[in-house]
């Protein structure tokens, strides 16, 4: 069967995605000429234009893409806690699992908030991880393992200290190492919230 224009259109879009997630992983977002994209993605220049308008949106698809991806790694790993405060902890430790992956740090965690701006990469930050954040810190008070407080503030502050461990983990010499290490200081930052 022939394909219909709308999977045509489904595919090169597809082909997009993987060719500039592949090379923005490999050699970032400025040294990735749009020639460079197109090519692996074997489409024409067009394509990209029409599909995505600017190198910068299809790096902000590719950036949600990934986004989407860790949020369903840390809903699953957050899933297997036996208790609200395990689940939290469980979800931000998948996170900074994620941290170690090249795409990850290259994309989400060192080019996004240059690429996409500060209000941008926040914007993207609120949608994805600040709202899993929210309903665990939510849980948690629930079931009484923490304080009641005010949840907004401290979601925005756990987010924040979630995004510098995985800066860290992301600019180390040794990145097994610096994750365990900063997966341990989580551990205790959460058990003395």
């Amino acid at each position: 069967m022939t394909p219909t224009q709308a999977e045509r259109s489904e595919a090169t879009r597809g082909a997009l995605l993987r060719a500039g997630r592949e090379l923005f992983a490999e050699r970032g977002f400025a040294n990735t000429p749009r020639e460079d994209i197109v090519e692996r993605a074997g489409v024409t220049r067009g394509a990209l234009h029409h599909h995505f308008g600017r190198k910068e949106d299809l790096f902000r698809a590719v950036c949600e893409e990934i986004e989407e991806e860790i949020g369903q790694l840390v809903i699953t790993a957050a899933a297997a806690g036996e208790d609200p405060m395990a689940q939290l902890r469980r979800g931000c430790q998948a996170f900074l699992d994620a941290a170690l992956e090249p795409a990850v740090q290259r994309i989400v965690v060192l080019d996004a908030p240059a690429v996409l701006g500060w209000e941008g990469w926040r914007e993207v930050e609120a949608r994805h991880g600040l709202g899993l954040v929210g309903e665990g810190l939510r849980a948690v008070m629930a079931a009484g393992q923490i304080d009641e407080q005010p949840v907004e503030p401290l979601a925005h502050i756990v987010l924040a200290a979630l995004n510098e461990a995985a800066l860290l983990v992301a600019g180390a010499q040794d990145p097994a190492a610096t994750r365990v290490t900063v997966g341990r200081m989580l551990d205790r930052l959460l058990f003395r919230l």
